[in-house]
């Protein structure tokens, strides 16, 4: 039997297929699947810690926890509290692990046997083309703020802003981030 650990909410899970578990509160509508990060993968005496594989949930139904009753006590001034605390839960079932990547490497097999096919002679060995270089923002850009994107961007290189603009217009659509970003292309495009 397959299993894989996975991480929902900062917290890490053993999980199979069909298994049901009580997580911290999703954002995810009931009824609708997400994909969690997947940190290992094993069964039948194999383990792969640097999986492909993708786990299919399906969140069943949000639910609050257990009451937890806490009591405050101050001895010789009479001072007692009672409250109460319920936590936020979400619960998930597991409907698959590694169909997404099955699908996937199935699709891609077909065109990786019709390459050798296309190309036959003495000509076959030449260098395969280098992938185009895909211009992304700079590392950690998410978790950076204004004042941060404000003060390093004049040091960044054009397709990092370019790109850092593209996500700041799609994702965060931060004001201030955007004005910086800005600014700082008309910098480098006026050198």
């Amino acid at each position: 039997m397959s299993y894989a650990i996975i991480t929902v909410g900062g917290k890490q899970y053993r999980v199979q297929e069909g298994e049901r578990l009580l997580v911290d509160r999703l954002k995810t509508d009931e009824g609708k699947t997400f994909n969690p990060k997947v940190l290992l993968v094993g069964g039948n005496g194999k383990t792969d810690l640097a999986p492909t594989i993708a786990v299919t949930a399906r969140v069943v139904s949000h639910e609050l926890g257990e009451k937890i009753r806490i009591g405050k006590y101050k001895k010789r001034t009479g001072y007692r509290k009672h409250t109460g605390f319920r936590a936020s839960l979400t619960q998930i079932e597991i409907e698959s692990i590694g169909a997404g990547a099955r699908k996937a490497a199935a699709a891609a097999k077909p065109k990786a046997e019709a390459k050798p096919e296309a190309a036959p002679g003495p000509k076959a060995e030449a260098p395969a083309e280098a992938p185009a270089r895909t211009a992304h923002p700079p590392k950690g850009y998410e978790d950076m703020t204004v004042a941060e994107i404000a003060a390093e961007a004049s040091g960044w290189r054009r397709p990092n802003l370019e790109a850092a603009l593209e996500y700041e217009q799609a994702n965060a659509k931060r004001k201030g981030a955007i004005a910086a970003l800005e600014s700082a292309l008309a910098e480098k495009e006026s050198h």
